[in-house]
């Protein structure tokens, strides 16, 4: 047995995309094809485009956002989290050509935010916003899901909130196989199957999949008043070669720019899809079996090449997405070899076996998708932010609350200001310590002192007795606000009067006592 000497093992730590590792990369790039396969068609149908632009958009995450990316194990490609952007976007701007003209902004934002290095935008944005925003996005996916699990087709599907139409016309296969598809999924993330290794290989998705497909097959030719028609089932169009693929591809709309939605559009998806980016690539690193670090500007580079690329093919936006990145990982990929295979395996599959694709019975992307939504807005996840305290479980709860109520950016923006209080709450209560004995009043400032303490730091002041002693003491802060130091020095002006002796230690470098000796309190006063 040979021993990898420190220089060997630090250049494999450093490689991102070799073909070292193809034995690795080769069997993971399989398993994570097989897991997209199902994600891109439902995330596309759960987004209200054409099935064939969340393929599209697995192919451009695979062979092009790869190229350009500096993580060895993250995987991009059309992501649940963008679902209900797209989703109202495309209402909003009337047609899905005028949509890919906001993906390509997008991307010209997101590859500029990489130029002026806005990598770690994500470390500025509280976990509990951000899991918050993930949640609504789970529980939007749930409620989106049902009427297509209950056998409805895309062009009839009823409202929700609509229980006599959404219980009207249920295709009961369509439910049998949905039911299945969910047990499938739910079985395969149990303990009994992760601890087996040739099973846990096996992606659950898939298998969900081919159970399906044989399910429908079967019952079908033996009741056919039971089977499914073409309208439960994905639609690519009927493609028979790359010439069909190329010519199914929807075209921008760059008319569109004169429209200035789009442009709130392009804003839209390149703040979320970077946020979700940079918390994936940090999730995907830990999963790293080598250590290795991914660069956060390089990475949002590679993703708005990406998303330039999927708006002129006619593909969803794409982001660096955790659960292909973590069957990346769990299936022994080591370097970006693994996604680019993905990439490529995708596109020979739509360009030359779309007919099989299009055997996928629309009950199981449902299924899919309901878990999908389930592990993202899972119950655990409110309890464990509620058992955190109030400063996570409020704006968690904010930011879901608000999605639902609006839209995703603007319940990200309302989780932002309500952590924001929170952030100045716990500022304003732990700046200033009071203790008082008898006639002496200690002031200790532990932490930077702004004009939010103001009105605290006056009944401070009012409150010490007439001939008594203040300390003002402000070694641990190193900022004192102007508006303070002011009104110190008031004070100080008038402590003589009131026989009070006042000593400050450090207040923005001015230090002495005053009042029963001389002192210039003008040296408080900001200039």
């Amino acid at each position: 047995m040979t021993t990898q000497t420190s220089s060997d093992a630090h250049v494999e730590r450093a490689e991102t995309l070799s073909l070292r590792h193809l034995a690795r990369d080769l069997p993971a790039g399989i398993v994570v094809f097989l897991v997209a396969i199902p994600l891109c068609l439902g995330i596309a149908l759960a987004s209200g485009a054409p099935p064939l632009a969340g393929l599209v958009a697995g192919m451009v995450g695979g062979l092009v956002v790869t190229l350009f990316s500096g993580s060895a194990l993250s995987v991009s490609g059309p992501a649940a989290g963008l679902t209900v952007i797209v989703l109202d976007a495309i209402e909003t701007l009337g047609s899905f050509s005028a949509f890919l003209t906001a993906v390509i902004l997008a991307g010209v934002l997101q590859l500029a935010m990489g130029i002026f290095r806005l990598g770690r935008i994500g470390a500025f944005v509280p976990t509990a916003v951000i899991k918050g925003m993930l949640a609504g996005i789970g529980l939007i996916l749930v409620l989106g899901q049902f009427p297509m699990a209950l056998g409805h087709p895309l062009d009839d599907m009823p409202a929700v909130t609509d229980p006599v139409a959404l219980f009207s016309g249920v295709a009961p296969l369509a439910v049998g196989i949905a039911l299945f598809s969910l047990a499938v999924l739910v079985l395969w993330e149990q303990p009994l199957i992760k601890r087996r290794r040739l099973l846990s290989l096996v992606p659950g998705p898939l298998l969900a999949v081919l159970g399906s497909i044989l399910i429908e097959r079967l019952v079908g030719t033996a009741m056919p008043a039971l089977a499914l028609d073409t309208a439960h089932h994905v639609q690519l169009g009927g493609l028979s070669g790359p010439a069909d693929l190329l010519a199914e591809m929807t075209r921008p709309t760059l008319g569109a720019l004169a429209n200035p939605a789009v442009y709130t559009v392009a804003i839209t998806i390149a703040i979320i899809a970077s946020l979700e980016t940079l918390l994936s690539l940090e999730a995907v690193d830990k999963l790293d079996p080598l250590k290795r670090h991914s660069p956060p500007h390089r990475e949002l580079k590679a993703q708005g090449i990406g998303n330039m690329v999927c708006g002129l093919l006619g593909a969803l936006p794409v982001t660096a997405v955790i659960v292909r990145s973590s069957a990346n990982a769990n299936a022994g990929g080591r370097t970006r070899m693994a996604s680019i295979i993905h990439g490529g395996l995708l596109l020979v599959s739509v360009a030359f076996l779309a007919m099989w694709l299009e055997l996928i019975p629309l009950a199981t992307l449902a299924a899919i998708l309901l878990h999908t939504g389930y592990k993202l807005a899972k119950p655990s996840l409110f309890i464990a932010h509620y058992r955190e305290g109030m400063r996570r479980f409020v704006p968690f709860t904010v930011t879901v609350v608000t999605i639902l109520a609006t839209d995703l950016l603007m319940g990200v923006l309302v989780g932002l200001v309500c952590s924001l209080y929170f952030l100045l709450q716990s500022g304003y209560r732990s700046a200033i310590a009071h203790t008082r004995r008898g006639d002496h009043v200690l002031l200790k400032f532990q932490q930077d002192v702004s004009f939010l303490n103001r009105e605290e730091m006056r009944q401070y002041l009012d409150a010490v007795p007439d001939g008594g002693e203040l300390i003002v003491d402000a070694t641990g802060a190193n900022y004192v606000d102007p508006d303070i130091r002011e009104d110190i020095a008031r004070f100080i002006d008038s402590a003589p009067s009131r026989g009070i002796v006042v000593e400050l230690r450090d207040v923005e470098g001015t230090s002495g006592t005053y009042g029963d000796v001389d002192g210039d309190a003008a040296l408080l006063r900001p200039a």
